[in-house]
């Protein structure tokens, strides 16, 4: 029968849970970055911020490039109609550690990276008459420019740019073969807020939503099925069908502990093995959980409908599989498709849409399928969620010199851009583009409790402002909104997100059980195992 699916499926989406949430932070892209090994002092205290650099050749605009502003000099304009379009001139001597030998009237020079300091570099441009220095590197990365520890005379007034290797190359073929460059170059501020933020918090509390009320609703129609068989089957039956597994696991204290020594030890192995080939696996393993994950949302839609009813109750036997309803296998192949087809084409603009797709089918059905059964092993498992997350986003660069969950999540070193784990949405209003990304475990988690919440309250028969869950929704909504408020107040910097849910979940739902008397049964028992009295009256008049 359908057990044997079902029991398949909790399985898998078991095996998968601790990949799905080792990720759990928020994300925007850092266009502000900072140094501790090169402090700030007076005169070179400038942040390192990414410079857009778009260039012409006579009058007809060609590539643009991106670079990086030096700690010292003056800082850039952040609007592109306040930058001053100028011609570029090669240095020459190329590393510009002497006085070049072409006169310079306000130009950009382009200078070679090496052989003197980057100040002595930039001191030599100005007194020549550059009104700007591009330093090219000598590698294809950027290379933050600071200040000798032992240099005095740091006050420079033109603005210095590093650019890549093959940017710097681009500009030198170019003017080498007489034609007039011209450059921009400025550094456009991040808005406040990006629209994109806001749908992705819409689309995190909108996800725990539909998951907590399906969630509620099947643990209300397995306990009016429970008081049947109480009321009505023999012990033998009853013993028959307790032994019976619905396909949904319960996880415990142990579980919640070890999800963090588990989730810690796939981080790891991210870290240390990523490589173009290892996505391509993260990629596959994603398609699949995501498949599961369409095919169980669709098929508990589709059984709404009476239409439906038919194909939902009538099952065939499918080898390895058991047996599976005619609706499941009618779903099927589009699921597979719509997965296999993502796959494919994911690295097109708006294949955000189905990975978000896939990603939050997912987590509704492991939100389904796992459940927290008090608020006891909810408190370990987001206790230690909260110190796994701190440690993996910002612990983690006293070890290995840079936060392995960013690193990982990004898909540095992968030639990709970033792991499927993620919900994404594009910065629609961000001049530097990219996009805000939220990982799984920052909605499963919580979701878990705010889950939990809800399903106590319904078989409590608790109302909607007497219950815990709309103060534990709230309580998520308010610490993922504190999130975004962090990330921007720190330039788009990774920030683990479970740092500010977790206090606020948690406190909430602890808080309110201690005032109302409640908490003793929330922290132990949980769940009751049978209906109040007045939802099983409404059960039975129905």
């Amino acid at each position: 029968m359908e057990v044997a699916t079902n029991r398949s499926r909790a399985v898998l989406q078991v095996a998968v849970f601790s990949l799905i949430c080792s990720f759990s932070f928020v994300f925007a892209g850092d266009i502000v970055h900072q140094d501790d090994i090169a402090p700030k002092r007076p005169g070179c205290d400038n942040n390192f911020v990414l410079v857009k650099v778009p260039t012409w050749i006579g009058d007809s605009e060609e590539e643009e490039f991106v670079g990086v502003g030096a700690r010292f000099g003056p800082t850039l304009e952040s609007k592109e109609k306040d930058a001053n379009k100028s011609r570029v001139a090669l240095a020459d001597p190329p590393d510009c550690c002497s006085t070049p030998k072409n006169k310079l009237t306000g130009e950009v020079i382009l200078v070679h990276r090496g052989n003197c300091s980057f100040t002595d570099k930039a001191h030599v441009a100005e007194a020549a008459g550059a009104s700007a220095i591009l330093i090219v590197n000598n590698q294809t990365e950027l290379f933050k420019m600071v200040c000798e520890p032992d240099e005095n005379n740091v006050h420079i007034g033109i603005p210095a740019v590093m650019l890549p290797q093959d940017a710097g190359s681009s500009l030198e073929t170019s003017i080498q073969n007489k034609l007039n460059v011209y450059v921009q170059l400025y550094s456009p501020k991040r808005p406040l807020v990006d629209v994109a933020e806001v749908f992705l918090w819409l689309m995190a509390v909108g996800t725990i939503l539909c998951a907590s009320y399906w969630s509620a609703w099947t643990a209300r129609e397995a306990a009016i099925e429970q008081d049947k068989i109480l009321k009505d089957a023999s012990d033998e039956y009853l013993n028959t069908e307790s032994s019976r597994s619905s396909g949904v696991v319960d996880i415990n204290t142990t579980s919640a502990v070890l999800f963090v020594v588990i989730a810690s030890c796939f981080l790891i192995m991210l870290y240390k093995l990523m490589s173009y080939w290892f996505i391509e696996v993260l990629v596959v393993l994603f398609a699949i959980g995501g498949v599961e994950g369409l095919q169980t949302c669709l098929v508990a839609l589709l059984s709404c409908f009476r239409c439906f009813d038919h194909a939902a109750q009538t099952f065939v036997k499918v080898p390895f599989l058991g047996a599976v309803s005619y609706l499941t296998l009618s779903v099927s192949p589009f699921c597979v498709t719509f997965a296999v087809v993502w796959a494919v084409y994911r690295r097109i603009s708006f294949a955000w849409i189905g990975q978000d797709i896939l990603g939050i089918a997912l987590i509704v059905t492991v939100i389904q399928i796992i459940r927290v059964p008090n608020l006891k092993v909810g408190t370990v498992l987001l206790s230690c969620a909260f110190l796994y997350d701190i440690f993996w986003v910002f612990v983690s660069k006293w070890w290995f010199h840079e936060s392995v969950m960013i690193m990982v999540a990004r898909g540095d070193k992968s030639g990709e851009d970033g792991i499927p784990m993620l919900l994404k949405i594009p910065r629609m209003f961000d001049p530097w583009g990219g996009y805000s990304i939220i990982g799984f475990g920052d909605i499963i988690l919580p979701g878990l409790l705010v889950a939990f919440s809800l399903r106590y309250d319904w078989l409590s028969n608790k109302s909607l402002r007497a219950g815990y869950f709309l103060w534990a929704m709230l309580a998520y909504g308010l610490g993922l909104l504190i999130t975004y408020v962090a990330l921007n107040l720190m330039d788009g910097h990774g920030q683990p997100a479970l740092l500010y849910i977790v206090p606020f979940t948690v406190g909430t739902l602890l808080t309110l059980g201690k005032h109302r008397g409640d908490l003793r049964h929330l922290w132990s028992k949980g769940e009751p195992d049978r209906l109040c009295p007045h939802v099983q009256l409404q059960s039975s008049e129905q």
